[in-house]
C-alpha cells in the first residue's frame, strides 16, 4: 500500500471534524445485527484504517478490503466472480427491480450500453442550466432565512428540484413530493439491515421490516408509471431531450434491444433515487467542512467571488474553481454517500493472500479506505489541498471503480460544483452553538439531525 501525502503544508495543528466511532472489539451476532440497524458503518473494526483486510464470521463468512491492488482485482479484474451481495439485492430489488444498479452479466451489460449515450458528457453539460437555476432558487430561499438553517434539507430541496426537472422537464405529471416521501419511507423501513440477513438466511424469508414498505414502494411505481405514459401520450417537441426522452429512446447499440415498460420505470427511479441523494449529501458535508474550516471557505469564497461577480455558477466556470472541485472531493472522501459495498464471492480465490471461499461476504468499507493510516496523510483531517496531488485510482472510490463505476458521476461533480460555488460566493457559513451532525449510514452516509448551520451573505 502506498502513502499519499497530503500537498499542504505549514504548523497548524491537525484539526478532525466529526467521525464515526469504529468497532474496538468484536461485536456478535447479535451485536452486529443491532449495530446495522443503528449505523452500518459502526461494524468497521478501527483496525480497519491499518490493515490490507480484515476477516471474521457471523453468520457467514466475510472480509473487508482496503487494499487500492486487490479492490481493483475485485471490481475490475475479477468483476464477474464478485456480484453485488444478496443483501445488497434484497434491498434493493423490491425497489429498483432488475435495473442497472442491481442488474449482472449480461443483463447489466445491454442495459449500460444502452443507457451510457443518456449520460454522455454532452447530455450532462447540457443539463448545466437546470442546476445553475437550482443553484439561483436555493440561494433565494437561504437569504430569507432567519437563524440557524438546516443546510442537508435545503441540499436534498435543491438537488431533487434538478433531478425532477433533469428527469421530467417539470411537467406536472410528475408527483415530486409524493416520490420524495415514498422515498424517505423505504429507506427508513427497508434499507437496514437486518438479523436475518446478518445469519445469512436465504433472501424467500420474509424480512417483516421490508414487508411494510410495500404499499409506500407502489405509490412510487405509479407516480413513475403516469409519468411515463404521460410522456408517452404527449411527446415533447420543444427544447433539449430530459432524462426521460433519452430514457425512452434508449437501445443496446449491439442488439437493438429497448427496455421493457418495468425495466424504464425502474431505472427511472433508480436515477431519480440517486441523482438526487449523492449530490445532496455531499453538498451538505461540503459546508459542514467548511463551517468546521473558515479559513479554507474564505478561500474558495474568494475563488468563487472571482470568478462569478454577482451571479451564479455555470457548466463553463468549473474548470476555474479547483478549490471548489477539490472540497467537493475532500467532502466525498471523508463522508462517501456509499461508504460500504458489499460482494459475494462465486469462485474460490485469495485476496491478500488470504482464502476465499464460494459464498464469502466480501465487505468493501469505502469510508475506512478512505480514512485508511497508509494510504492518507492525516487521513481523518479536513484537508481539500490534498487532492493537488493525485490519489491512487482505487484508493478514492466514491463513486465505485472498474466498469460498474456509477454511470452518473460526472452529473453529481458537476451540479455539486455549480451549487456549492454560487453559494459559498454569495454566504457564509458557521457552525455557531449547533452540534456536529452524526454521520450514519443505512443506505447512504447521512447526516443524522441535520447539519445546522448559521448562514449570512456576504
Amino acid at each position: 500500500m502506498r502513502s499519499l501525502k497530503s500537498a499542504s503544508s505549514g504548523s497548524r495543528p491537525p484539526r478532525e471534524p466529526v467521525k464515526v466511532a469504529l468497532a474496538r472489539k468484536p461485536l456478535g451476532i447479535i451485536g452486529t445485527a443491532l449495530t446495522a440497524q443503528r449505523n452500518l458503518l459502526e461494524l468497521i473494526p478501527e483496525i480497519a484504517t491499518r490493515q490490507p483486510i480484515v476477516s471474521g464470521r457471523t453468520g457467514v463468512r466475510f472480509h473487508m478490503v482496503m487494499d487500492p491492488a486487490t479492490l481493483r482485482h475485485i471490481l475490475k479484474e475479477r468483476v464477474e466472480d464478485y456480484p453485488k451481495s444478496i443483501v445488497t439485492k434484497l434491498i434493493l430489488e423490491p425497489a429498483v427491480g432488475d435495473s442497472l444498479f442491481v442488474a449482472e452479466g449480461a443483463q447489466w451489460r445491454w442495459q449500460r450500453r444502452a443507457l451510457a449515450p443518456a449520460f454522455a458528457l454532452r447530455h450532462v453539460e447540457a443539463l448545466g442550466p437546470i442546476m445553475t437555476a437550482a443553484a439561483e432558487a436555493s440561494a433565494r430561499r437561504l437569504a430569507l432565512a432567519r437563524n440557524t438553517v438546516d443546510v442537508y434539507e435545503e441540499t436534498v430541496a435543491a438537488t431533487f428540484d434538478v433531478i425532477s426537472d433533469v428527469t421530467f422537464s417539470g411537467d406536472r405529471a410528475f408527483d415530486r413530493d409524493a416520490v420524495h416521501r415514498a422515498i424517505d419511507v423505504y429507506i427508513e423501513q427497508a434499507a437496514k439491515v437486518s438479523l436475518l440477513d446478518v445469519l445469512g438466511l436465504p433472501g424467500w424469508i420474509p424480512r417483516p421490516r421490508r414487508l411494510f414498505s410495500r404499499p409506500g414502494l407502489g405509490r412510487m411505481k405509479e407516480i413513475a408509471d403516469s409519468a411515463i405514459d404521460a410522456r408517452a401520450a404527449h411527446p415533447r417537441t420543444e427544447g433539449a431531450p430530459d432524462l426521460l426522452d433519452l430514457l425512452l429512446d434508449a437501445a443496446d447499440p449491439e442488439t437493438g434491444r429497448a427496455m421493457t415498460r418495468d425495466e424504464l420505470r425502474d431505472n427511472l427511479l433508480t436515477f431519480i433515487v440517486a441523482g438526487h441523494e449523492t449530490t445532496a449529501l455531499t453538498l451538505a458535508w461540503a459546508l459542514y467542512l467548511c463551517a468546521f474550516d473558515p479559513d479554507v471557505q474564505d478561500r474558495a469564497a474568494a475563488e468563487a467571488r472571482h470568478v462569478l461577480g454577482d451571479r451564479a455558477a455555470v457548466v463553463a466556470d468549473l474548470h476555474r474553481l479547483p478549490l471548489i472541485q477539490r472540497i467537493v472531493n475532500e467532502a466525498l472522501r471523508l463522508y462517501p454517500p456509499a461508504a460500504f459495498l458489499s460482494r459475494t464471492a462465486q469462485v474460490a480465490d485469495r485476496l491478500c493472500g488470504r482464502e476465499v471461499l464460494p459464498g464469502d461476504t466480501i465487505m468493501l468499507p469505502i469510508y475506512a479506505l478512505h480514512r485508511h493510516h497508509l494510504l492518507w496523510d492525516r487521513p481523518d483531517t479536513f484537508d481539500p489541498d490534498r487532492f493537488l496531488t493525485t490519489p491512487d485510482r482505487y484508493a478514492f472510490l466514491p463513486f465505485g471503480g472498474g466498469p460498474r463505476i456509477c454511470i452518473g458521476a460526472s452529473f453529481a461533480l458537476q451540479e455539486a460544483g455549480i451549487i456549492l460555488a454560487t453559494l459559498l460566493a454569495r454566504f457564509r457559513f458557521s457552525a455557531g452553538a449547533s452540534r456536529d451532525p452524526q454521520p450514519r449510514m443505512i443506505l447512504t452516509l447521512r447526516p443524522h439531525g441535520g447539519v445546522w448551520l448559521d448562514v449570512a451573505p456576504r
